[in-house]
């Protein structure tokens, strides 16, 4: 019985030490259960997306936080982790609480029930917003580079047009 009660508080103490680096660690962590309800929420899901973990809990993943043009995508993402065909590296569009659009790359995989089945998907998210805004910006300041080049080199070809 000792050697039982002493598995047990060692099987506790892994399961808190896993519940502590879920809520802490630094890039956002969601769990979404059979029916698309948040039951995992950590700390930096909480500050890159504006809602706490209680007003996130229970309230359906897709509908509430994925852009809408993602959300048939999350849908099927989701069902393949259930299925136990996890994904890795998906781009998606959520949306914060303050209406903001976040940009993350999501991977998911499933949890198992005691009856060893999938039981929910855990999703492992890097936030790419910034990244993803400077190369929109690099990409808008190449193009007006190109365009300024083409000008020049045109007026440089052609010098007399103005006074012609």
């Amino acid at each position: 019985i000792t050697e039982k009660k002493a598995a047990e508080v060692q099987l506790v103490r892994a399961a808190d030490d896993l519940r502590k680096l879920i809520d802490t660690v630094n890039v956002p962590i969601f769990g979404i259960d059979t029916t698309c309800g948040v039951n995992e929420w950590n700390q930096k899901a909480a500050e890159i997306l504006g809602w706490s973990k209680e007003e996130a809990t229970g309230k359906h993943f897709v509908t509430n936080f994925v852009h809408a043009k993602f959300a048939s995508r999350i849908r099927q993402v989701l069902e393949d982790a259930l299925q136990a065909c996890d994904t890795v590296n998906f781009e998606a569009e959520f949306i914060s609480k303050s209406g903001a659009i976040v940009v993350m790359l999501i991977t998911t995989t499933y949890r198992h029930s005691i009856t060893s089945h999938p039981s929910s998907v855990i999703c492992v998210g890097q936030d790419m917003t910034e990244l993803k805004r400077a190369e929109e910006a690099r990409m808008k300041f190449e193009a007006e580079r190109a365009q300024f080049m083409s000008h020049m080199c045109h007026e440089l070809r052609t010098p007399l047009n103005g006074v012609i």
